[in-house]
């Protein structure tokens, strides 16, 4: 089982549309997804229809250490994505882990419930620096962080973002390596700027930063990532078709280039996700 945390330390630049269409996406191909919604505002818990609720979530599983699959897993629209949603709105899980002894090791320790249900374990985080967020970095052997196409914003992000990285390094005597950073640029406006000039921006303000890499792939500002939010769909299965004119690719061919980029070795299911497959689904 693959673990990511979508992670940035302010709020605003996509993590949870990122998880909800790479979950989505993913799931389409085959593999069996797991969304795991760690912000008090619970945002990705409602991203999705669910076709069943389970009665406990978040704050169980981290709280009461709860593994009963049944009580946790709640089941959206989107055949093989599964969700366990947040339902910490006062904000306690903070307070009790950042005073536990196991605390920033909880949910790495609780990841063998998972393993044998699951290919992916996506983890969406509140857009600010909290022990949850070192919890799931803690846990994860991949971070993901959406980053907007403007250079002060990776600006912050990098000392933000190194600070968090250094703070969690002493886990290395453990035996536990901090993830490698992936940066996703999102919101790319294709026709007032240009993506490649960005990416290598972006390169030279992290340069020489072990552990940090800009994708390849870029996000493109276009309106079907809000539309199928609304909807509640993944936004594959909303735009998998290039419209006429437009510059940036379909929303399906972007998702398909992330899935890729991120999991080269699933490289194979992420090509059967196909138009016909999103023509199945339109609504």
């Amino acid at each position: 089982m693959r673990v990511v945390s979508l992670i940035a330390t302010k709020g605003g630049v996509g993590k949870t549309t990122t998880a909800a269409n790479l979950g989505g996406f993913i799931a389409d191909a085959g593999l069996r997804v797991l969304l795991l919604d760690l912000d008090v505002q619970p945002t990705l818990s409602s991203y999705f229809e669910l076709v069943q609720r389970a009665p406990a979530g978040i704050y169980e599983l981290l709280a009461f250490n709860e593994r009963r699959l049944d009580q946790l897993i709640s089941y959206t629209r989107v055949h093989r994505l599964d969700l366990i949603v947040s339902n910490d709105g006062l904000g306690q899980l903070s307070s009790l882990l950042l005073h536990a002894p196991d605390g920033r090791l909880r949910l790495r320790h609780l990841l063998p419930t998972f393993q044998a249900h699951y290919d992916l374990l996506l983890i969406d985080t509140q857009g600010a620096r909290s022990v949850l967020l070192e919890m799931a970095l803690l846990a994860s052997d991949l971070a993901l962080s959406p980053v907007t196409p403007e250079i002060l914003a990776a600006r912050e992000l990098r000392r933000g973002t190194l600070q968090l990285l250094d703070d969690i390094a002493p886990y290395r005597q453990l035996g536990i390596q901090p993830p490698p950073l992936h940066l996703l640029i999102n919101r790319v406006h294709p026709v007032s700027a240009d993506a490649r000039q960005i990416q290598q921006a972006l390169r030279q303000v992290f340069g020489g930063t072990g552990g940090i890499q800009v994708l390849h792939t870029a996000v493109p500002a276009i309106d079907a990532y809000p539309r199928a939010a609304t909807r509640q769909l993944p936004v594959h299965w909303l735009e998998f078709r290039k419209p006429s004119g437009r510059v940036a690719p379909a929303a399906l061919e972007t998702m398909r280039a992330l899935a890729c980029e991120l999991f080269p070795a699933w490289a194979e299911r992420f090509a059967e996700v196909s138009v016909r497959a999103g023509a199945r689904h339109e609504p």
